[in-house]
């Protein structure tokens, strides 16, 4: 069309590729892990298993110290969220400099002040956005340590083993509600960094993309680290 800068045209066309890895992807492994084996569902496996066995202990308190670490790990991401998002709001001030700066780069292209501050506003979007996953997974951290303290207590004679190993589900479901919310927001990290290669060019940014969500799916469903976690699983020893 007449009146179109290429460029333009060429960085709307890489912002939606960019959204649809990102949200095909995110539905695409929901999808996935609930039918076949992956990161997401060996771990809730395990964590089924963690609760069984905590509900069958008097002394709790190697499971609130386990439950506390994963609150400090949930609570460094929300802190290093904001600490970046103030940093990416601080570029807005230095936008001249930026573009300097990125136009020596090979590959690089001619960019106007709008195209900056609209991907500086992605930017800013995206950490928003992981704030938000990894507060609330910071709060779902909490309320398993609640639901811990009240499990029923195995010498408790009226205590029936179903009701024990409802209780054990429902902390395991909380546990992997809160773990799930924290992927999300490790990988809006990683989407972050495929938005620093737009700053180049929109290709670049279309190949960042895809690099991201290929880094993802082999690290969630064919990682060496998942053939470790299925070769000692509680259900794989069962069957």
């Amino acid at each position: 069309m007449k009146g179109i800068d290429p460029a333009v045209v060429a960085d709307v066309l890489a912002l939606l590729w960019f959204l649809g890895c990102w949200v095909g992807y995110s539905r695409y492994a929901k999808h996935r892990s609930a039918t076949e084996v992956c990161l997401a569902s060996v771990m809730h496996m395990y964590r089924r298993e963690w609760m069984m066995q905590m509900m069958h202990r008097e002394n709790r308190m190697a499971d609130m110290s386990a439950i506390s670490t994963l609150e400090r790990n949930v609570s460094f991401f929300a802190s290093s969220a904001l600490v970046i998002l103030a940093g990416v709001l601080t570029l807005l001030g230095y936008l001249d400099q930026a573009i300097v700066l990125f136009d020596d780069l090979p590959l690089a292209g001619e960019q106007t002040r709008l195209q900056w501050e609209a991907k500086v506003a992605l930017l800013v979007v995206i950490f928003v956005y992981a704030f938000f996953k990894f507060t609330w997974s910071l709060r779902q951290v909490g309320f398993a340590a609640v639901l811990i303290g009240a499990a029923p207590n195995p010498g408790t004679a009226d205590v029936a083993e179903e009701e024990i190993r409802q209780a054990a589900e429902r902390v395991a479901r909380v546990v992997s509600m809160a773990a799930h919310h924290f992927n999300f927001g490790l990988r809006s990290y990683y989407f972050a960094l495929a938005v620093l290669a737009w700053m180049v060019s929109s290709w670049l940014f279309v190949a960042a993309a895809a690099l991201v969500v290929f880094v993802l799916y082999r690290r969630e469903f064919h990682s060496s680290a998942l053939s470790t976690l299925m070769s000692s699983s509680p259900a794989m020893r069962r069957s």
